[in-house]
């Protein structure tokens, strides 16, 4: 809808502002240090807190849409959730405004946590607990961090152990801060999706970062949105599992 013309004799009014933009919101702090001291199982420990911090939000998310709008279909729920949640993947590649490696962490982590927050939302959007422990071993089945669900709840209990260890007893020895970044950027980056991973090592490389950047977020961001649908369309139902002879 475009402003009117302004009659003779009267001031012509300003342009609307354009509407701000909202910022991807990346792992807490905590989070972050408990990747880095056990990169190994960097992925778990994002999926079991993602489950914990944005689980509730998801669910509030999906009942407070549903009490505004009671005949919404689940369809268009989860459509609004994975529009929101594109748009801020395209964003997360320029989030940590740092060059180099450290750079690339960052945002591969803040990429990392968006998608986690946008297949938590889908599960919402079709009536799917958000909260349940098992949306972690969702989580890192849909983003292809293990390929059954046994192995993903395996290495959820293997983290969630040593989250519990760290806790009562600190982290081990130190190691070279670059190889523990190196570990921690592959790891994060092959859950946010492999062209992700390329696009992390493209950063290091000043100009080439800016070409890939948001392209190989989105794409990665919107494949993960088809797999969480096809996973929570018709409501709750169990990962595949190992293949029996």
């Amino acid at each position: 809808m475009t402003d009117s013309a302004p009659v003779d004799g009267e001031p012509a009014l300003p342009p609307k502002p354009a509407a701000p933009v909202e910022a991807p919101e990346g792992p807490p702090a905590r989070l972050w240090d408990r990747m880095r001291d056990d990169p190994q199982y960097a992925p778990e420990h994002l999926a079991l807190e993602a489950v914990r911090r944005l689980g509730p939000e998801a669910a509030q998310w999906a009942e407070r849409e549903r009490a505004q709008r009671p005949d919404v279909p689940a369809d268009e729920l989860a459509d609004q959730a994975v529009r929101k949640f594109v748009n801020h993947a395209r964003l997360s590649g320029a989030v940590s405004g740092a060059a180099g490696l450290p750079g690339a962490v960052i945002d591969v982590g803040v990429l990392a946590w968006t998608q986690a927050r946008l297949v938590l939302h889908v599960a919402a959007a079709y009536g799917v607990d958000a909260v349940h422990p098992d949306r972690a071993t969702d989580l890192l089945v849909l983003q292809r961090v293990h390929k059954v669900a046994e192995s993903a709840r395996l290495a959820l209990g293997v983290a969630a152990g040593r989250e519990r260890a760290g806790a009562l007893f600190g982290t081990g020895g130190q190691r070279p801060l670059g190889r523990v970044m190196l570990q921690l950027g592959v790891r994060l980056a092959r859950m946010a999706g492999v062209r992700a991973a390329k696009r992390m090592f493209a950063k290091v490389i000043p100009g080439a970062a800016i070409i890939l950047g948001t392209w190989a977020n989105s794409s990665a961001t919107r494949d993960l949105a088809d797999r969480a649908r096809a996973l929570y369309r018709g409501g709750p139902r169990q990962l595949p599992g190992p293949r029996r002879s």
